[in-house]
């Protein structure tokens, strides 16, 4: 069985634009993404020619200034975008959202001057970015990161390895977090580094559970030389533009999460009709119905979680611990309604005839990428109860 047309989702959306644009988005998903994703993810294929064709529709730049190539679009749009990318396929919407959070230091906090010369390209041009802040020692205890940019004359010299990096290898900018001062979060600068930089290099993709047709893989940085007008910000704010972004990347991977989900229970809900048990439709038997339910439930709750947190960013109101909320949930529901995708397909499940065990295995990252489920609950008890007494 193939991944079948998934069911459009009843949104609430702001606008007659708004609209327009999810059905772009819904027939681009079901024309050019969704037919291929089991066949490409298989062979570990990345749909370049995919990224190239949503920057031609101005769907890389949904939230950013038009000025400058960006829709102008409120996340609460945005996402929705997402989440119908992630639906057909994790590597689209997922690439999307990487890509978004490698353009949000320069569109945010980028000088004029670099902003008019670099974020056309990476907005509508057909570029594709990298996001570098883990390394292999430094994941979640981010601000321990070693990779040091050494300054001589007008350039900067930036030299260490980040890891686990999407996009890493392929891209054609990457957003780099370097140690410039002293130990901890003030010493990090964040720099724009062209992805064919000389000493900027990439090791073979890590072999994963699942979502194999998205790169991942670590940057080496030998020796690169980047001029000074290619940093972002000013010495020291690195690390709070790589925290205020990942505040906005969470609410991506919340609404790729729910893609997922979605998909997985459009799956199930279609094989519980076809399939006939003791003369009738397994829909009909009431621990299943009961299953579909709770599935159902759980991806509303989420959706509704992770549009409120957007409209709080849209408002310029703080959103920091709804986006935190919305990651933890979101991806635990993907997890837990994957699961019982697979269970509800039974030994058809367990196979990759049918896509609920690829929906599964992408899950699983979904609770790991841009911090973990564990990070999320840190986050969220700090803004209840206040910092950790150390």
């Amino acid at each position: 069985m193939s991944d079948r047309e998934m069911q459009p989702v009843e949104r609430q959306l702001p606008t007659d634009e708004a609209r327009d644009l999810l059905a772009l988005v819904r027939d681009i998903a079901q024309r050019e993404i969704a037919p291929k994703a089991a066949e490409e993810e298989d062979a570990g294929r990345f749909p370049r020619e995919v990224f190239t064709l949503l920057s031609e529709a101005g769907l890389l730049g949904l939230p950013y200034d038009p000025e400058h190539g960006g829709g102008e679009q409120p996340y609460e749009v945005y996402l929705q975008v997402l989440e119908e990318l992630a639906a057909a396929r994790l590597t689209v919407g997922l690439g999307v959202s990487v890509h978004t959070l490698a353009s949000y230091a320069l569109a945010t906090h980028g000088t004029k001057q670099q902003q008019v010369e670099h974020l056309p390209a990476m907005l509508g041009g057909g570029l594709l970015g990298a996001y570098c802040l883990s390394e292999a020692s430094s994941g979640s205890d981010a601000a321990s990161l070693r990779t040091r940019a050494v300054r001589d004359g007008d350039d900067w010299v930036l030299s260490g390895t980040k890891a686990w990096i999407t996009h890493g290898g392929i891209a054609d900018f990457y957003t780099v977090m370097a140690r410039t001062g002293e130990d901890g979060p003030r010493g990090i600068t964040a720099f724009l580094v062209p992805g064919d930089a000389e000493g900027l290099s990439a090791a073979a993709p890590e072999k994963k559970m699942g979502l194999k047709g998205s790169p991942t893989a670590q940057v080496h940085l030998d020796g690169v030389r980047v001029p000074d007008e290619r940093r972002i910000g000013e010495e020291g704010q690195g690390f709070g533009i790589a925290l205020s972004a990942l505040d906005s990347g969470r609410l991506g991977i919340a609404a790729c999460a729910i893609g997922v989900a979605q998909s997985a229970l459009d799956q199930a809900v279609s094989y519980a009709a076809e399939r006939r048990q003791f003369g009738h439709p397994i829909a009909d038997f009431q621990g299943l119905r009961f299953m579909l339910a709770d599935m159902a439930t759980q991806i509303e709750a989420g959706r509704a979680l992770y549009l409120a947190a957007a409209r709080l960013k849209d408002a310029g109101r703080p959103f920091a611990k709804q986006a935190a909320m919305a990651k933890l949930h979101c991806t635990d529901t993907a997890m837990r309604v994957t699961i019982d995708a697979v269970q509800i397909l039974g030994g058809y499940g367990y196979t990759a005839d049918f896509p609920a065990e690829r929906l599964m295995r992408e899950a699983k990252v979904l609770q790991i990428v841009e911090g973990t489920n564990q990070i999320q609950r840190m986050v969220i008890a700090r803004h209840l109860a206040g910092p950790e007494s150390r």
